[in-house]
């Protein structure tokens, strides 16, 4: 399983490739790039919390990068540049609207900026450990633009609920030109 980083030769005033669909154009260690996040990962935290990050995930991770509740009772992991575009995204929700605060307020509250550490270990805070009831056991996956960290039985139950109705869930994007 790899960790895909493809580079682009033109500059930062230039636009994204035309018709490009699987990726996001970010600046990356100065150089343009389209960051994708794929695979999955077993990994256990140990008892101050702490999680190995594949290595495969690290360099595109960078320096620092932000943790937060995710939808599906999972965690979100996103690199710093994609984060800025996502916090761009949520701030132009209508503040009058009930669900675009409520969703805001879930998103950011549960927000942390993370480093890994010497040894390739996220600190992953206990609120967050909660929320996605990792005790142990985890799962670790890459979808596109974000790492995904979620309580192996979570994972393992939700793939097992999922292929069964995979072909229906395929049927029902095909109006996004899937």
């Amino acid at each position: 399983m790899r960790t895909y980083v493809l580079f682009y030769k033109f500059s930062k005033n230039y636009p994204k490739k035309s018709g490009e669909k699987w990726g996001v154009v970010v600046n990356y260690k100065k150089r343009w790039a389209i960051i994708m996040f794929m695979g999955e990962y077993k990994h256990n935290t140990d008892e101050k919390g702490r999680m190995i990050m594949p290595a495969k995930f690290r360099e595109t991770l960078g320096d620092s990068f932000v943790v937060t509740r995710g939808l599906d009772q999972c965690l979100f992991v996103y690199p710093m540049d994609e984060w800025r575009i996502l916090e761009e995204k949520i701030k132009k929700l209508p503040l009058t609207k009930k669900d675009a605060r409520a969703f805001s307020r879930f998103f950011f509250s549960g927000a942390t900026e993370c480093e890994l550490d010497k040894q390739g270990r996220v600190n992953l805070p206990a609120p967050l450990r909660k929320y996605a009831q990792i005790e142990k056991a985890c799962a670790v996956i890459g979808v596109s633009n974000r790492v995904e960290i979620w309580a192996e039985d979570t994972w393992k139950d939700y793939m097992e609920q999922s292929e069964s109705t995979f072909t229906e869930i395929t049927e029902n994007m095909m109006e996004f030109d899937f």
